[in-house]
């Protein structure tokens, strides 16, 4: 029997919670998605510790809105609430047992495998190094999906998620997720990982 992970109550705003569970959900599907078309178990990784970040929301959602709740009147008012984060948490699950597919070695059928090559838009993730040019610079001002026709939808700085960034400063060391064309990401990675220093 596996050992209960223990949980501190932070008295979070519902709203919060909720719109971190909203963004997770959507880096989420992608993520479990580009590891399994590409096989790639950091990013696999990257799913299940998202899902377990998932299951910490849940679980603060569930105890502030029993918190909330004063009588029977909110209480049914709250359970649409509960309901959202319940829903929201069965998307991260799907996606986890995705992930955990590509973990233990299982690939995708060949049919699924040629559906999702057929895509317009891919996924897939780098490393930005020291000396960059997109470090230093916000991912709104870098203008990347008119430049090159994929954008960063998350980075992650240690070990933090930083989801929505348009208004972040990328830094070195920063892993990114960009989401575009096949072409789009291999100019971005390009230049992420120093191989170029001009976005074409």
């Amino acid at each position: 029997m596996g050992s209960v992970k223990k949980i501190k109550y932070e008295a979070v705003p519902v709203r919060e919670t909720l719109i971190e569970m909203k963004d997770i959900s959507e880096l989420i599907i992608d993520l479990a998605y580009s590891s399994a078309l590409l096989n790639n178990k950091s990013l696999a990784e990257e799913v299940i510790q998202l899902e377990e970040r998932m299951d910490d929301l849940v679980y603060m959602l569930n105890m502030n809105l029993m918190l909330s709740a004063r009588d029977k009147d909110d209480a049914e008012a709250l359970s649409a609430v509960q309901r959202v984060g319940s829903l929201t948490n069965i998307i991260s699950d799907a996606a986890g047992d995705l992930a955990r597919l590509v973990i233990h070695g299982i690939k995708l059928h060949p049919l699924a495998q040629e559906v999702f090559e057929r895509t317009e838009e891919h996924l897939d993730h780098g490393y930005v190094v020291e000396g960059s040019a997109l470090a230093g610079k916000t991912v709104d001002e870098l203008h990347l999906a008119r430049r090159v026709g994929a954008d960063i939808i998350a980075l992650k700085r240690g070990k933090y998620w930083l989801l929505d960034p348009g208004k972040e400063i990328i830094m070195p060391e920063d892993m990114m997720v960009a989401r575009g064309t096949k072409e789009g990401l291999e100019s971005l990675l390009k230049v992420a990982n120093g191989e170029v220093d001009v976005l074409e």
